[in-house]
């Protein structure tokens, strides 16, 4: 009989991989050349080993599950929110505290948005797990960069044409008012908006299955985030079941220390550490049974 063997690639989008020209399309119209909003250094990589590991293990995988980060543009993690005290714009990559806006160093131009902001940045300090960071534009739905990189795209496509089934996707970060790295739930969850709260259902998916793999950007935020909801939701004696595949995932640049920590955590819990080349041996003897 054969094993339920499922691969999760969390945020596998144009705008965090480092795409080479050739993946880039050309301008249209009047509007300037796209390219990679937050590009993660390694990421094209990881997607061409990610695609390739699809296709040679295509008939083993019982299940495919891809994450999608999808924004507006105006977003409280976006850095076209804020604004600094002279009411101009600040630089991406800009971290921002709640004394930082109570000083008025930092400001939502939406003058309205000051209560709300606040108390978001409480709640999130209050949790001890990230500082609000003011990110680029990036992910917006429906742009290019909010798609899936092709390579990995095209694989799936092919795994959904030769499995007769649907590769499930997860949308997450379209509340504009919190965070929301995790599939699992949003950095602070919005008690109005249900797709902030803990998604009990993607849980339950992958709670089906023998064996998850967890890979896709970035191994420091979105991989990260999602695989510790993941185990704080999963039996602890079971956690050899999830498979962090490291040649499949790249942290962002400056946060390297944060994922090698990450790592390092997951494997002391018992999940397993792999590459992509170690599982495949497992998916094709899974395809015989």
């Amino acid at each position: 009989m054969k094993r339920n063997l499922h691969l999760l690639v969390i945020d596998p989008q144009n705008d965090f991989c480092d795409l080479p020209a050739a993946y880039l399309p050309p301008p249209v119209g009047d509007n300037a050349a796209q390219a990679p909003a937050l590009p993660v250094p390694g990421a094209h990589a990881d997607m061409l080993r990610l695609a390739e590991l699809v296709r040679r293990g295509q008939d083993g995988l019982s299940a495919i599950s891809i994450t999608l980060d999808s924004h507006h543009r105006f977003d409280v993690a976006h850095s076209a929110f804020w604004m600094d005290a002279g009411q101009g714009p600040i630089a991406p990559f800009t971290q921002i505290t709640s004394l930082d806006v109570r000083q008025g160093t930092y400001l939502p131009r939406k003058a309205s948005a000051l209560p709300r902001v606040l108390a978001y940045l409480d709640a999130l300090e209050a949790a001890g797990r990230y500082t609000l960071m003011a990110w680029p534009v990036h992910c917006e739905i429906g742009s290019w960069g909010h798609n899936v990189h092709a390579d990995l795209r095209a694989a799936y496509n092919a795994w959904e044409d030769s499995a007769l089934g649907m590769v499930n996707k997860i949308s997450k970060g379209s509340n504009p008012w919190t965070e929301h790295y995790s599939a699992v739930q949003a950095e602070v969850p919005d008690a109005g908006d249900d797709s902030t709260q803990v998604n009990q259902a993607f849980l339950a998916l992958l709670r089906g299955a023998d064996q998850v793999y967890i890979s896709g950007e970035a191994g420091s935020h979105c991989v990260r985030a999602t695989t510790e909801h993941i185990v704080a939701n999963w039996d602890p004696r079971q956690l050899s079941q999830l498979v962090l595949l490291t040649d499949c995932m790249s942290p962002v640049s400056g946060f390297g220390a944060q994922y090698d920590d990450f790592v390092r955590d997951m494997r002391a819990r018992g999940l397993q550490i792999a590459q992509a080349a170690d599982i495949v041996p497992e998916l094709l003897a899974n395809a015989r049974r």
